[in-house]
């Protein structure tokens, strides 16, 4: 990582209204590093193996496949139809109430209500992810995706809104979570 990588988290994370951001190889690796944070023990509350989350029917194997990855059991929710986003109005009924997490995936630069899913994820003690990839420059209401949950996550691949060749970034808002995906993307260590 360099000088110039440093600058563009931080002007990232600027532009979208984080306090971190983190720079990867992909937006894959972005939701792989938001995943195995949830389950990481440095974090207070992490998930365990078996624990339930939620991810809309319409998704990506790239950001489904890190949360079993972890060990973590999906609960498919439907889309509205006219977002192709998860459908806010479903996610409180009683089959989702044990679950420990929110995958949320901003498809074509839609979003759900992400308000109130962040407020509902708040409230039941649930992490929230926002895959962010397809929609770097949205918002709701008056703030951008990917800023509402635990994580956003981002890609530059060279079809979706800017571009580095390839490319993703992590956005976080606790110091804790940022130390946690600094070390996960340099294998443990603890680079700078």
């Amino acid at each position: 990582m360099s000088n110039l990588t440093q600058k563009f988290e931080s002007e990232f994370a600027k532009f979208v209204g984080s306090k971190y951001a983190l720079m990867v190889n992909s937006g894959s690796s972005a939701n792989l590093l938001a995943s195995f944070a949830l389950i990481n023990p440095k974090k207070k509350n992490y998930l365990k193996p078996g624990d339930n989350f939620i991810i809309p029917t319409t998704c990506w194997s790239t950001s489904l496949w890190p949360l079993v990855q972890c060990g973590l059991k999906p609960k498919f929710v439907d889309v509205n139809i006219n977002t192709f986003c998860l459908d806010e109005e479903l996610i409180e009924k009683k089959e989702f109430k044990n679950a420990k997490a929110i995958m949320n995936i901003h498809i074509l630069g839609n979003s759900p209500d992400i308000k109130k899913i962040a407020d509902f994820a708040k409230e039941k003690k649930m992490y929230l992810i926002e895959d962010t990839c397809e929609a770097l420059g949205s918002k709701f209401k008056s703030k951008y995706l990917g800023t509402y949950g635990d994580f956003g996550t981002f890609s530059f691949y060279y079809s979706h809104q800017i571009t580095s060749g390839e490319g993703g970034m992590v956005v976080c808002k606790t110091r804790e979570d940022y130390e946690i995906i600094h070390t996960l993307r340099a294998h443990g260590w603890d680079r700078g």
